[in-house]
């Protein structure tokens, strides 16, 4: 962790949606539009026009003459025993880089907003009204080992991951039925019509070779896809892995004869001849190695480094390059999250408490150097984020929960504590302590004691030692409340194994927001994923207003409606006080060795774009010298 982190049966019956107005008539049948003939697209688009027409040569952003070679080595951290995307952070830690050998049926475009070319697909039809989709795969699309991708691989993936992967399970178990509807295509049948956002969740479904899943290893051994391997697995993408060391490095390497390089949606990318990923457990000893020329990028998501560890010589003599690239594609919620499944964090006030012990402004002066902003919306960084008080179209949806949720969703702004003096920090404990004594607490002999009178205690989790200090700085404000407090940072396995346990108190999450959200929501904040192990309902939401106003969310029917019911979503997550809010940046700040290419425009929601269009510079890698 550092200062910044790099899915409904029977709903056109339910009352209390039809009370949001959720429920309206189809206009046209589902079942007349599949009789007729099928409407063939060459790409799907959530909201709006689509921007490049079906005869499109190329994205604007990339360089169609970009030259092919070179290596480029990069940092994860952390370690992996597994290539099994299916059982990924399930049953082992999953190498990341190994989801570069496959495709999926569609692929985004970077200049626009929630839109999606053919991949493995050459088109897709839909209905009006969403309630099924079918795909039709390209011929020319091939494994790695020449066989064709078929209709079977793409059912049998779907199967693999809803059986075997909580968080795809719940993402897809909205798809009720995968049947082909001929040699080449497959036809997925929705649970429900309405939600346009379906078509496009399947299109992003990563396809696994079923022969080869199916057939033996090379000591003849059966394989299992309910299990881990580090056998290396067959793809169909750009990429094949090449060699790997058990949870140190994986080397993935350019498949030459790539049946999809001339695709329009591909021309331009994949330029490097290998990639190469370097793994560390610590991410001090990772910012090391690449001073030391051992991996050619590095994305800092530490404020201290950013301003004191690049001091050295290779910065000076621009052999090193350090850029900040806007961050337009996505908002985040980053924050101290607190587990609702235990019995002290179960009142609001006890909740609110704690973020007015949270003094920002004084951490971020001190061990921040001023660069942050504190977050103060779920969906912050976007147009998405509420503000003010609730108008309009977000009115009209916040009334339909208006007696389930908290009554200052419509009187008050939301705003966080603001400390950053003694007299601010001060009056926040004060206000703090008020709280907490309504919700039945006393401080009796310095200690924050319940009715019973057993002091109230707080653990602080965490996985990466360089974030120890933020807990660090949260403890003596939360110890000035009477609260007993604990800071214990433990290996990523065992934190993942507590994580998927519920067993912890507080710790540090953080929720990425694309600029279109939808179905994720249900697992970030759904009642069903709270009980759901691995889900990303790290705090255990189970809170009917919420349900109901995910569901008005994801059968938005226009973008305006969207966001109105976003930003109501947002009021009601932000009034419950589930989480202590931290801070964000509206930039990705990256340093690398000047060794590459890239095109003169990078697209608009890319940030960085790399290594995806970039390509190797043999003349500026020439320059700067030999890596060591």
């Amino acid at each position: 962790m550092f200062d910044l982190p790099i899915s409904r049966r029977d709903l056109l019956q339910s009352a209390a949606f039809a009370a949001l107005g959720l429920v309206a008539a189809v206009p046209t049948p589902a079942e007349a539009q599949s009789a007729a003939a099928p409407v063939w697209r060459h790409a799907l688009s959530l909201f709006g026009e689509i921007k490049y027409p079906a005869d499109f040569k190329r994205f604007d952003y990339v360089n169609p003459d970009a030259p092919k070679g070179g290596t480029v080595r990069q940092i994860l951290i952390g370690t992996f025993d597994n290539f099994n995307v299916t059982v990924a952070g399930v049953k082992g830690n999953i190498a990341s880089a190994v989801q570069l050998i496959y495709e999926s049926l569609m692929t985004p475009s970077q200049d626009e907003v929630s839109t999606e070319y053919g991949a493995l697909a050459e088109a897709v039809s839909h209905p009006d009204d969403f309630s099924y989709v079918i795909y039709r795969l390209r011929p020319e699309a091939k494994w790695h080992d020449g066989k064709p991708v078929t209709a079977d691989d793409v059912i049998f993936s779907l199967d693999a991951f809803k059986k075997y992967h909580p968080q795809y399970s719940a993402y897809y178990s909205h798809v009720v039925k995968a049947e082909k509807n001929g040699d080449r295509e497959i036809k997925f049948t929705f649970d429900a019509p309405g939600n346009r956002e379906l078509p496009q969740i399947v299109g992003q479904l990563t396809v696994l070779p079923k022969h080869w899943w199916e057939g033996t290893d090379g000591e003849g051994r059966k394989r299992d896809i309910s299990t881990t391997t580090l056998e290396k697995p067959l793809g169909s993408g750009p990429y094949r892995i090449r060699e790997f060391v058990a949870g140190r490095s994986v080397a993935l390497e350019r498949v030459k004869d790539y049946w999809g390089r001339d695709l329009s949606a591909k021309v331009g990318r994949n330029n490097f001849d290998e990639l190469r990923y370097e793994y560390f457990r610590d991410s001090l000893v990772a910012l090391e190695a690449f001073k030391g020329d051992q991996v050619d990028w590095r994305i800092e998501n530490s404020a201290k480094n950013w301003a004191t560890a690049y001091d050295f010589p290779a910065v000076s003599e621009s052999r090193v390059l350090l850029e900040e690239f806007p961050n337009r594609s996505t908002g985040i919620m980053q924050a101290f999250a607190m587990n609702t499944r235990r019995d002290k964090f179960n009142d609001a006030r006890v909740r609110r408490a704690l973020n007015y012990a949270f003094d920002f402004e004084e951490m971020n002066k001190q061990i921040f150097f001023g660069q942050y902003k504190r977050i103060s919306s779920y969906f912050d960084g976007t147009e998405l984020a509420s503000s003010g008080l609730p108008q309009g179209a977000e009115l009209a949806i916040l009334d339909a929960v208006r007696s389930e949720v908290p009554a200052e969703v419509f009187t008050t702004p939301y705003s966080n504590p603001v400390g950053g003096s003694p007299e601010a920090v001060r009056e926040n404990l004060r206000e703090g302590l008020r709280l907490l004594k309504e919700a039945g607490y006393n401080v009796v002999d310095r200690k924050l004691v319940d009715r019973n009178g057993t002091q109230f205690s707080i653990e602080l989790l965490g996985a990466d030692p360089s974030f120890e200090r933020v807990m660090l700085f949260f403890k003596p404000s939360l110890e000035r409340l009477g609260i007993a407090v604990s800071v214990r940072t433990i290996d990523p396995a065992q934190y993942e194994n507590r994580l998927r346990n519920w067993d912890f108190d507080i710790v540090v999450s953080s929720w990425g927001e694309s600029l279109s959200p939808g179905n994720e929501q249900r697992e970030f904040w759904g009642s069903q994923a709270a009980s759901m192990a691995g889900s990303r309902n790290v705090i255990g939401i189970r809170n009917p207003a919420v349900d109901k106003l995910i569901e008005r969310l994801i059968f938005a029917r226009n973008r305006e409606d969207l966001v109105a019911a976003t930003r109501a979503l947002d009021r009601v997550l932000l009034w419950n006080h589930y989480v202590v809010p931290q801070w964000n940046y509206p930039k990705v700040r990256t340093a690398r060795w000047d060794r590459f290419g890239r095109p003169a425009e990078l697209p608009k929601y890319g940030q960085s774009a790399f290594p995806s269009i970039w390509w190797f510079d043999a003349e500026k890698a020439a320059r700067i010298g030999k890596r060591s």
